[in-house]
């Protein structure tokens, strides 16, 4: 009997382990050892990304990168937005055909970096027919043939809206804002057995194709339990990439500032999401609103999510263009400023991370350029191209190798002047010190580094024995002298484990 009780109370321990691992996996970004850091190549095409994690991601150690929606969309007047209109859920949109991301996919996964899609699953389009694909359909009378839904598929036909309008107009009733039509898009009555399938289906068929994950848009217009359903009918991923048992990442997008009645808590237990309060308060901090010094407990500290459920940025799409989610954003337009919040993201233990790579904007609607990027000599995009490509800046691509050689130490030895001038370790493996002031800075600060040299990965980079920046040196008590000019336009030094000559 003994025996037997033993017997069963490691089989009872074996299935909660189990349980425990399959309800945190959604959480993992299912990227490649030694990987940490996503990247949204917002409106790449998809040879363009496939050639972009052959030739750049892959070998500067990011680990995955976000790609725009690719099912059908409503073919409108060149904007952005049109990729978040579904006409239905066939591959092929402005970034390419089926067969183009197909293969984007597989040589994305061949070069070490995962692929995460953009799916916009809450509604359908308010535009016009045809869409990308060809297919014709009625948004006004709610049919989409092609899928199919009809009238019986969406909330405002059948009476669950309760505005006369059937769209939201107030944000403080959490009914309205998930079961009328958000900006005129034809909100999908998520809650049926029937519309629940035909979205698995469309995300399944991703994954068949080996995608690692899912961000999902719009979630703050979608129930819970809802999209918790949905979550819970996608298959594993592909065995022979991620192995065997391994769940899609999801990382949900709700704009959560605060002063709504939808919050993100409501998500959490579903994958992350998206902590937009991170972007707002890291731009008051570099654009003089706050000061860098009350960055020491950036995070939790602040109100935020826990950690292990944050997905973390910059900027995003929507509010680099104050679309959603705004306030004191800044973006590429501030490069100074932008490259002193990225460091500091990539250099800080909190959330998950994502770089924004963006395209030049004066108009906050219009698409892409048409072009695929080229570039100058340094390796970043040739301005004349219209594509910014921040990832591909040596202060901002240089500290995703820190974040990689840092991942799972803690951030110790913190050091401020009182105003904003910062620095921090990383364990014994990074250190990192920002001057936010407009005065130099000029101090003697304790690194939690092994003695010796190292190469700054922010003014430059290692090169064999060499480098092509400033060289730190690190002395037998582990302090270092940083000297940062105010007038540099990264006004940063960073160095790691990896980058000692």
């Amino acid at each position: 009997a003994l025996k037997f009780s033993i017997e069963m109370t490691t089989v009872t321990f074996l299935v909660l382990l189990f349980v425990v691992a399959t309800a945190r996996a959604q959480y993992d970004l299912n990227m490649a050892s030694g990987r940490s850091t996503m990247v949204h190549l917002f409106e790449w095409k998809w040879p363009d990304i496939a050639d972009e994690c052959e030739n750049f991601l892959g070998p500067y150690g990011y680990g995955g990168v976000q790609v725009s929606p690719p099912q059908e969309h409503y073919v409108g007047n060149n904007v952005w937005w049109d990729r978040y209109q579904p006409a239905s859920y066939l591959i092929n949109s402005r970034g390419g055909d089926r067969t183009a991301f197909s293969s984007m996919v597989s040589r994305c996964n061949n070069a070490g970096v995962r692929v995460y899609v953009d799916a916009v699953i809450n509604h359908m389009a308010a535009g016009g027919s045809p869409g990308s694909a060809g297919s014709v359909y009625n948004a006004g009378n709610y049919d989409f043939p092609q899928v199919p839904y009809s009238s019986w598929d969406f909330n405002v036909p059948n009476s669950k809206c309760s505005t006369s309008s059937g769209d939201v107009g107030n944000y403080n009733d959490a009914y309205e804002v998930r079961n009328c039509n958000l900006l005129g898009l034809k909100d999908l009555d998520v809650s049926k057995d029937y519309v629940r399938g035909k979205i698995a289906a469309y995300m399944n068929d991703l994954i068949s194709m080996g995608v690692a994950g899912f961000r999902v848009d719009a979630v703050k217009h979608m129930w819970p339990g809802d999209l918790e359903n949905i979550v819970s009918r996608l298959n594993n991923l592909d065995r022979s990439v991620f192995g065997s048992g391994k769940r899609p990442f999801i990382v949900q997008e709700v704009i959560d500032q605060g002063g709504e009645p939808i919050t993100a808590g409501e998500y959490t237990h579903i994958g992350r999401v998206t902590e937009f309060k991170y972007s707002s308060e890291i731009g008051n901090a570099v654009l003089g609103y706050n000061q860098l010094r009350w960055l020491s407990n950036f995070g939790e500290g602040w109100g935020f999510m826990s950690r292990s459920y944050a997905l973390v940025f910059i900027d995003n799409h929507d509010n680099q263009r104050n679309h959603g989610g705004g306030g004191n954003i800044v973006t590429y337009k501030q490069s100074k400023e932008y490259k002193i919040a990225s460091t500091f993201m990539l250099g800080y233990d909190y959330g998950a991370a994502r770089v924004m790579s963006s395209y030049q904007f004066t108009d906050t609607d219009i698409a892409g350029p048409s072009n695929s990027p080229y570039f100058d000599s340094s390796g970043a995009c040739s301005w004349s191209s219209g594509w910014v490509c921040e990832h591909r800046w040596r202060e901002i691509r240089n500290m995703v190798e820190f974040r990689n050689t840092c991942e799972g130490q803690a951030v110790n030895n913190w050091w401020d002047n009182g105003s904003n001038q910062i620095a921090f370790s990383r364990g014994s493996k990074g250190f990192i010190a920002i001057n936010g002031d407009s005065y130099d800075m000029n101090a003697s600060i304790y690194t939690g580094m092994a003695s010796g040299t190292y190469c700054d990965v922010i003014s430059g980079e290692k090169s064999g024995s060499s480098c092509t920046g400033n060289y730190i040196t690190v002395n037998s008590s582990g302090y270092a002298s940083i000297y940062i000019d105010d007038a540099n336009n990264s006004p940063i030094v960073a160095i790691h484990a990896n980058s000692r000559v």
